[in-house]
């Protein structure tokens, strides 16, 4: 079955619901990236690492939820319609462009939360350095995963629902 996406809905068809169910995943991944990194760069203190992680849970859930919803507003890189033997209505570039933009904005709420746990700009910095390389690399392949899945789509489920 060919998938036709419609952008009647301001969303373009992804529900509140899917963004914060990706939000959670995402989180999940994002906070045990952050939590392993700071274990290794503070030395191995798994106090500081584990209060960086957990809190940023919070921090960075916010972030993201918003994040998420300003980017179904954009229609670049979005497909109308999809092509033979492509799961996904976004193109990789825009993939590409969306972990970038979210890269930048979590690595300043890494910095700002490291700083604050470690009291140490060095510790904060490293932190955050190192995150400028693994998160884009787990975050193109945790949006990948999720432009395979029509969970939460409306329009899908609108087409699915007529079938």
């Amino acid at each position: 079955m060919q998938l036709k996406i419609k952008h009647k809905h301001h969303t373009h068809g992804e529900t509140n619901r899917r963004s914060l169910v990706k939000s959670f995943t995402w989180r999940l991944i994002g906070s045990l990236d952050t939590t392993v990194i700071a274990y290794f760069v503070t030395g191995g203190d798994w106090k500081q690492a584990i209060s960086i992680g957990g809190f940023e849970v919070i921090t960075k859930m916010v972030l993201y939820f918003f994040h998420e919803r300003a980017w179904i507003k954009i229609k670049w890189g979005k497909r109308i319609e999809d092509l033979p033997g492509v799961k996904t209505a976004d193109t990789k570039r825009r993939s590409v462009v969306k972990a970038t933009t979210w890269r930048l904005l979590g690595t300043l709420d890494t910095f700002i939360l490291s700083s604050v746990f470690t009291k140490n700009v060095k510790h904060a910095a490293g932190i955050s350095l190192i995150e400028l390389f693994t998160k884009p690399i787990l975050y193109f392949f945790h949006e990948r995963f999720w432009n395979s899945i029509f969970w939460g789509k409306r329009e899908f489920e609108e087409i699915k629902n007529e079938k």
